[in-house]
C-alpha cells in the first residue's frame, strides 16, 4: 500500500516546501500561511519513498527519570514507536523523509528521559493496536483518542487533547454550516478513527452518531467514506470524490492554512476536545514501561519541554497538565 502510493506521489522534494512551516528550527504556527504558493495536496501528503521504519535521534535531556527493564522492550536500548504518518502537524515526513511533528518530538523526548533512542515504525492506523500487541513497537504515539473500546485493549497515557473538524472545498460549495447539513453527503475519514465512529454511530458513539441523527430527523443518512490512510481521505476531497474531509482539528486547520486556495474549514462547531493517549500493552510484562513512559511525560510537562514542542508545531492549544497526564485510561 505504501509502495503504490509512493510511485504515484513520490514528490519528497516538493514536500519540503509544504512542510517548511513545521519542520524548521523556528516556532511557526498553523495560523500563518506559507509565503510561497503551496503545491498540490498530493505532494504534501505523500509519504517518504521507503516504507521501512525510520530512526529518529533523541534530543538531549536530563538524567533518566526511570529505567525500563530490557525484557519489556523489543530492542534493548531503543524505544520503538508506532505512528501513522502523515497526519500533520502531529506526525509527518520532513524534507529528508524522516518522521517529525509534535507527537514524534514528544516520543523522542520520552525516549531520551528513559535513556533510550527512539525508532519510528510507520503503521496503518486501523491496525496500529494490533501492531503493538504483535510486538512491532513498544508504544503508540499517533493522535489516538482515548476511548472505552481502546482501553479494553491497551493502557493509554493522556498526552494531548483535540477536537474534530470538517474541511470542505474552497468556498464551501455544499453549504455545510451545521451537522444537519451533512445529511446525505459523502464524508471522508480514516478507518478506525473517532471520526468514523462519530459519523456512523459506532464505538463510543454507538447508536448516537451523526447518521442516526439524520435519519431520526427524516433526512438521508451520511455516506461515510473510509480510507486506510488519512492522506487518501484528504486527496478524495481534493479530487471532488467527497463533499468533506473529517479529521482532528489540528490536522484540519493545518491543511486549510497550507492550502488556503483549495480548502476551507466548515463553520460546523468542532466536537468537544477529546484526550489523546500514548498506548502501551496492558499486560503484566509491560507494567514498568507504562510507569516509566508516564513519568517521562510528566517530567517534560513540568519542566516546560512539552509546551515548547507543542508551540513549535502550533499545537499548544491542545496542551494538558501534569495532573491529567498522571491519570491512566482517562476517557472524557
Amino acid at each position: 500500500m505504501f509502495t503504490s502510493r509512493s510511485r504515484a506521489f513520490a514528490l519528497a522534494g516538493t514536500l519540503a516546501v509544504v512542510l517548511a512551516a513545521c519542520s524548521g528550527s523556528a516556532t511557526p504556527t498553523p495560523a500563518a500561511p506559507s509565503p510561497s504558493p503551496a503545491p498540490s495536496v498530493a505532494a504534501s501528503v505523500a509519504p517518504a519513498a521507503s516504507p521501512s521504519p525510520a530512526a529518529s535521534p533523541s534530543p538531549a535531556a536530563p538524567s533518566p527519570v526511570a529505567t525500563v527493564p530490557a525484557a519489556e522492550l523489543i530492542d534493548a536500548g531503543k524505544l520503538t514507536v508506532c505512528s501513522d504518518i502523515p497526519y500533520p502537524p502531529q506526525e509527518f515526513f520532513d524534507a529528508n523523509g524522516d518522521p517529525t511533528g509534535s507527537d514524534i518530538d514528544i516520543g523522542a523526548g520520552i525516549a531520551a528521559r528513559l535513556g533510550l533512542t527512539m525508532t519510528v515504525n510507520n503503521t496503518v492506523f486501523d491496525t496500529i493496536i494490533a501492531a503493538l500487541q504483535g510486538g512491532k513497537c513498544d508504544i503508540i504515539i499517533s493522535a489516538q483518542n482515548i476511548t472505552s473500546d481502546r482501553i479494553k485493549q491497551v493502557d493509554m497515557i493522556p498526552f494531548f487533547q483535540a477536537g474534530q473538524s470538517f474541511v470542505v472545498a474552497k468556498g464551501n460549495p455544499k453549504g455545510i454550516t451545521s451537522t444537519d447539513s451533512l445529511c446525505g453527503l459523502n464524508i471522508a475519514a480514516e478507518t478506525g478513527t473517532t471520526e468514523i465512529n462519530y459519523l456512523q454511530g459506532t464505538g463510543d458513539y454507538k447508536g448516537s452518531g451523526l447518521t442516526q441523527a439524520c435519519t431520526k430527523a427524516g433526512k438521508p443518512a451520511i455516506n461515510a467514506k473510509e480510507f486506510e490512510k488519512d492522506s487518501d481521505a484528504l486527496l478524495a476531497l481534493q479530487a471532488g470524490q467527497v463533499d468533506a474531509y473529517f479529521a482532528d482539528s489540528p490536522v484540519a486547520g493545518y491543511y486549510t492554512v497550507q492550502h488556503a486556495d483549495q480548502f476551507d474549514l466548515a463553520p460546523v462547531p468542532p466536537l468537544q476536545p477529546a484526550l489523546e493517549g500514548i498506548s502501551v500493552a496492558n499486560d503484566a510484562g509491560h507494567k514498568d514501561l507504562v510507569t516509566a513512559v508516564q513519568a517521562a511525560l510528566v517530567s517534560m510537562i513540568n519542566d516546560g519541554t512539552y509546551l515548547q514542542i507543542l508551540t513549535k508545531y502550533g499545537d499548544q492549544s491542545g496542551a494538558i497538565t501534569a495532573d491529567v497526564a498522571g491519570q491512566l485510561n482517562k476517557v472524557q
